[in-house]
């Protein structure tokens, strides 16, 4: 069985989506903190199962009989009870007695332990630790948090304004990561690597252009005094720096096939609006 942690997610649906095109129902489990909220999947014939990061007993009876684990990470933001909660779910698949496990990391994680990356850095020295068979998923920054319904404004006004300086960022969207995590669970020669998972690098002047193109609507960019605050403040600065510049091939390897560029991006969030539809805004 192929078991899926907090598959209730957006990216473990996307994962379950994906694994569906390449094994039967029956062989995949969806582990869940709130079953109930899970029960369109159970209805697609997936077995859903209790599973609380927070209950380790919990876990190893959730991730019973898996011959591959898909570990992914707690959205909780206290770096110190992300840990806690990995932690816990790394014994409970050590003691559930998983075939190989892969895990959902940050871009980075495998060398720095600080700031976005401590949680995962150590989650990743526990994996090691464990002797379980590995895979590290280590995942930029979604797409989705900065291409989305909002770029509609910028077409709207003709100009797209940002204060990262014109570099570039590494993003890609989940439902790239969400396939390569599905090639990963189901193909064979992944295990004892980390991967470090980039889609094609992109600016903002260039994300100008391209809503321009796709829309018909000229688009000028304009940089403007970063005004942002807390963590946006923050990761403006990381642009800034280059921080996101940082590209490997991994991703377009493990897809077998390009990752999403950044006008089918475009394009995909400016269609809805072409046809008349409200489409929801994606998170980040």
């Amino acid at each position: 069985m192929i078991v899926i942690s907090a598959a209730s997610g957006m990216l473990g649906r996307l994962v379950i989506d994906r694994l569906l095109t390449q094994v039967p129902a029956g062989e995949v489990v969806a582990v869940v903190r709130t079953p109930a909220a899970a029960a369109d999947l159970a209805a697609r014939g997936i077995q859903v199962r209790h599973g609380d990061y927070d209950d380790p007993a919990g876990l190893r009876e959730a991730f019973g009989g898996a011959r591959r684990l898909l570990l992914i990470s707690s959205p909780e933001l206290d770096p110190a009870r992300r840990l806690a909660q990995h932690l816990a779910a790394v014994d409970a698949a050590r003691a559930a007695g998983v075939g190989a496990l892969a895990y959902t990391s940050f871009l980075g994680a495998g060398t720095d332990g600080t700031g976005v990356t401590e949680a995962h850095h150590a989650t990743e020295r526990a994996i090691l630790g464990s002797g379980l068979p590995y895979t590290m998923l280590r995942h930029p920054y979604y797409s989705e948090a900065f291409l989305n319904s909002g770029l509609r404004a910028a077409v709207a006004s003709g100009e797209l304004t940002d204060s990262t300086g014109g570099r570039a960022l590494n993003t890609a969207s989940r439902a790239d990561l969400a396939e390569a995590a599905a090639n990963v669970l189901t193909g064979e020669g992944h295990l004892g690597r980390g991967y470090d998972f980039t889609g094609p690098l992109w600016t903002y002047p260039q994300l100008a252009q391209v809503l321009g193109q796709v829309s018909g609507v000229p688009v000028a960019y304009r940089e403007v005094p970063d005004g942002a605050s807390g963590a946006l403040r923050w990761l403006n600065g990381q642009v800034r720096a280059g921080a996101l510049e940082t590209q490997t091939e991994d991703l377009q390897r493990v897809l077998g096939h390009p990752a999403t560029s950044l006008r089918q991006a475009v394009t995909a969030v400016l269609a809805p609006s072409r046809s008349g539809t409200a489409p929801a805004t994606p998170a980040g």
